[in-house]
């Protein structure tokens, strides 16, 4: 009996040991307050390798056990990836430590459900056989990782983001998106689990050696890979106010009087003439239906004869009689020959932007009454001025490939993506956040503006390079240069067609491992 019981604790360290390693492991594969260096991106070639090795033993768990592996590992995963919830929720949104941390919590606990699927989807279909488990599990991940995306609309830290500095890889992205570089990861985890699956012996070492080799030949690839994307021709000024979270008292007019002399002075040091000036999302918004912000914000378009882009709070009449003023999270277009144009955010941030089901959560008026009453808008038609399309999208839009990839094919012939990271902190989601807009540019092949209230603001070339940059949390105004580009690529026209490919074939492997004659092995 005491010999059974210290197998049984024994066992239970080790899974134990496994799902925290492997947790630790997808965690270290992304940002943590600064730049990802290159050695802790290629941990995501083994991040993996414990939660497969969990899944795919022999004897396989129940369909129950590994739900609760995969999930266990996922709340693991999403506390350390996505920590920095507590303090946007606690320090610049005024929640108590108590609310912040539950929120956190809760929100983990609803995430993980995906890395339990994942879990209950591979041991089901490992009834088709151990060898088909293995070649399914790249198949199963994407497939999964597209319904983060478009189920609970929260694609934060795909595994594919983990080699956005991978110039060999990211060549795949403006074919099959993001999600084919997951593809290539979770492929390289499940090859190398693989051999420790086999018996002792040649083949499981020649497998073994055979992965490692593929591995490192892609890493030895992108170091010959050829030197940076000259910088582009067109100049852009960008403006960093660094306003901290919380200073929205401050007036619009003195606002938009700074603002235009920062602009002014940066584009009056640039020699050739300035195509194009960007103002981000601010804590101290502009609202387009006050002259303290249109004037100055038209006055400078005019006066250096480039047009303005600048985060506002959008304010159109009711569409009915006796309803309120409909608010929109906008970017406005200022051109220099007169007039305004607007996007209106349409993909709002649940809880921060709007509440969802809002007559669900009357009982908490306490804790959603700072949550933002922002109108979704409709329309991803790239802003025009002077000749040229700007696929303009704001902060949290950026993580969705999907959406972005249509102001490229609507004609926009250069991104620029607002947004206030100042929520976030000195913690690793600015950092995280870069790398997945980066991602935007390899994917449709564009130049990429990126202007932030305190950083990281940013120009990315089409390849993912970023070419020019701003120190975070430093007051100014500075000139960068791209280019306008017309190119579009597979991924553009015809979107998430691969990971739909994997969804799909997914169904038919669930399918097939229900036949009566399929069994576990």
């Amino acid at each position: 009996m005491r010999g059974l019981h210290y197998s049984a604790v024994h066992s239970n360290f080790r899974t134990a040991s496994f799902l925290v390693l492997s947790a630790v492991l997808q965690a270290f594969s992304f940002p943590f307050a600064g730049p990802l260096p290159l050695w802790r991106a290629a941990l995501a070639w083994v991040a993996l390798i414990p939660l497969l090795w969990l899944l795919l033993a022999t004897p396989p768990p129940s369909l129950r056990r590994a739900a609760l592996l995969g999930y266990a590992n996922g709340v693991l995963w999403y506390l350390l990836t996505c920590y920095w919830v507590y303090d946007t929720m606690h320090t610049y949104g005024g929640l108590s430590p108590a609310i912040a941390g539950l929120a956190l919590v809760l929100l983990c606990l609803y995430l993980a459900l995906y890395h339990a699927l994942f879990a209950v989807l591979l041991v089901w279909v490992r009834r088709l056989g151990a060898w088909a488990a293995i070649l399914a599990t790249p198949f199963l991940w994407v497939a999964v990782e597209l319904a983060r995306a478009r189920v609970t609309s929260f694609p934060w830290n795909l595994l594919g983001y983990a080699q956005v500095d991978s110039h060999t890889l990211t060549q795949l992205a403006p074919i099959v998106g993001v999600y084919g570089l997951s593809f290539v990861l979770a492929a390289g985890d499940a090859a190398l689990t693989a051999p420790l699956l086999m018996a002792r012996g040649q083949t499981r070492r020649a497998a073994g050696v055979a992965t490692i080799v593929f591995i490192l030949s892609v890493q030895w690839a992108d170091r010959m890979h050829p030197s940076a994307t000259a910088r582009g021709k067109e100049a852009v000024v960008l403006l960093q106010p660094n306003l901290q979270v919380g200073s929205g008292q401050l007036g619009a007019d003195t606002l938009a009087q700074s603002g235009s002399e920062l602009t002014r002075q940066a584009a009056l040091l640039q020699d050739d003439r300035v195509s194009l000036l960007l103002w981000p999302e601010s804590p101290s918004p502009f609202e387009t239906d006050r002259t303290e912000f249109t004037g100055p914000a038209a006055l400078l378009a005019r006066d250096l004869g480039a047009p303005l882009i600048a985060g506002a709070v959008g304010v159109a009449p009711p569409q009915y009689p006796q309803r309120s003023m409909r608010v929109y999270n906008s970017a406005v277009l200022f051109p220099p020959g007169g007039g305004l144009a607007r996007y209106d955010k349409i993909h709002l941030v649940p809880f921060g932007e709007f509440t969802p089901y809002a007559t669900l959560f009357q009982f908490a008026s306490g804790l959603t009454e700072a949550v933002g009453t922002f109108n979704r808008g409709d329309s991803r038609a790239p802003l025009q001025a002077a000749g040229h399309r700007f696929g303009t999208f704001l902060c949290y839009e950026s993580i969705f490939s999907d959406e972005v990839r249509q102001f490229t094919l609507a004609g926009a012939d250069v991104l620029v993506n607002l947004s206030d990271d100042g929520w976030y902190g000195d913690s690793s989601a600015p950092f995280q956040h870069l790398n997945m807009a980066r991602m935007r540019a390899i994917e449709n092949r564009r130049w990429l503006l990126r202007d932030t209230n305190t950083g990281v603001t940013a120009v990315i070339a089409p390849d993912g390079r970023v070419m020019e940059t701003m120190p975070r949390h430093r007051r100014g105004a500075a000139v960068m240069h791209f280019n306008f580009s017309n190119e579009l690529t597979f991924y553009t026209r015809h979107g998430d067609l691969f990971a739909y490919g994997c969804a799909l074939l997914t169904g038919c492997l669930v399918v097939a491992a229900a036949r009566p004659g399929a069994r576990p092995q």
